[in-house]
């Protein structure tokens, strides 16, 4: 790559904010970024320097060099389909999703065998695949059915608890603490 000369290196210089405006203005029709739009129309200019020398009316070259890459980019948007599914839409999630889940998994059955007096039983029947009732749930505990919404709320603060601790919940938005 060549350096560019001093005449060429003005031309870019007093051209910047005009393909800079230019680009902003068309980009948005275009659905492209402004920034891309921009970039292809500095290819074109640094092409025609190479080829000879600066466009004799920069002003209308930049306008219609911009306008032609954002039609450039309709079209070429126009023609494009995206994939039926992509690797990363799998609902399995390929195996480090199945090796996140499954740490999860044992991060929360973990957890729920510290939990104390009858929460691990609790927890454990609620979730157990088979989705029992809470009738079949306080069956198996040996508690009235009344009882056990309470048990669990205890249980499930408890178990919040504990995972605060362990696995940074996601806050509001998806964000991180």
């Amino acid at each position: 790559m060549t350096l560019l000369d001093d005449s060429a290196a003005d031309v870019v210089s007093a051209l910047r904010p005009l393909v800079s405006a230019e680009a902003t203005a068309e980009a948005l029709g275009a659905a492209m970024d402004a920034g891309d739009l921009e970039q292809a129309v500095w290819v074109r200019l640094f092409e025609q320097l190479d080829g000879g020398g600066p466009p004799p009316d920069a002003a209308r070259w930049v306008r219609s060099a911009v306008r032609a890459e954002a039609r450039r980019a309709r079209r070429t948007a126009a023609r494009e389909r995206p994939y039926g599914t992509e690797p990363s839409a799998d609902p399995a999630g390929g195996p480090e999703r199945a090796a996140l889940r499954a740490e999860r998994r044992r991060t929360l059955r973990a957890a729920v065998a510290r939990t104390p007096g009858n929460c691990p039983r609790l927890l454990t029947a609620m979730l157990s695949p088979e989705d029992p009732t809470y009738r079949e749930i306080a069956g198996e505990l040996g508690i009235s059915q009344g009882s056990l919404g309470p048990m669990r709320s205890r249980c499930l603060g408890c178990l919040r608890r504990m995972l605060t601790t362990e696995v940074a919940a996601p806050e509001h938005g998806g964000k991180e603490r």
